[in-house]
């Protein structure tokens, strides 16, 4: 039977603003396995609906207080394909994303007991977390350091080096990601920064 993760922090739960949705929302922001799963979602697709994946797949699985790490880690791969894409599906790709998802669930449920705030718990420095973040399956550097940002700006989750390990993410006051997303205005700031980015390779 699946455990119910802890918090990611000791202190109070952040109010997030990642899918601008207040049920899924409060998902990501209560179980950390749920934020692991929105991150690898977010490629390819907008950011909200990337982070509401999550709350999908809690709701057709009937455990709308968690998102089941071992019931998914188990599931049988074709179900849990036609799972994640029943429309709204929980990516444009629904198909590869569900075989990803099963995958960082069983990482999760082999090497940290189904407690996916293992992860970051007892890190003790920014890298160390660094490297249990790139060790999850579908995560490269980018997704582990914007993570790694994410966790200390809105979680609190600051191990020593925390923002020198999350790169250009972890800058205080940046635009650059999810990390800093934190009400509409600043979802736009950061969808204009990239905007620029892009236009600047594109030169």
């Amino acid at each position: 039977m699946a455990r119910t993760p802890d918090a990611p922090s000791s202190l109070t739960l952040p109010t997030l603003h990642l899918c601008f949705d207040p049920e899924g929302d409060a998902l990501l922001a209560r179980d950390p396995f749920a934020l692991v799963v929105g991150m690898l979602l977010d490629q390819q697709m907008r950011m909200e609906s990337a982070f509401l994946g999550p709350w999908k797949l809690a709701q057709r699985m009937g455990t709308t207080d968690r998102l089941d790490v071992e019931a998914i880690g188990a599931y049988d791969p074709e179900a849990f394909a036609t799972l994640a894409s029943t429309p709204p599906a929980v990516h444009r790709f629904p198909g590869s994303m569900a075989g990803r998802i099963q995958g960082v669930a069983r990482h999760v449920v082999v090497e940290y007991a189904g407690d996916a705030s293992a992860i970051w718990r007892a890190a003790p420095t920014g890298d160390a977390l660094y490297q249990r973040l790139l060790a999850i399956p579908g995560y490269g550097d980018q997704k582990s350091r914007i993570l790694l940002a994410l966790l200390g700006k809105q979680f609190g989750v600051r191990p020593r080096g925390w923002r020198e390990s999350a790169g250009s993410y972890g800058d205080e006051g940046s635009t650059r990601s999810v990390a800093d997303v934190v009400d509409p205005g600043s979802l736009q700031a950061v969808r204009t920064f990239k905007q620029e980015q892009k236009a600047a390779l594109a030169r």
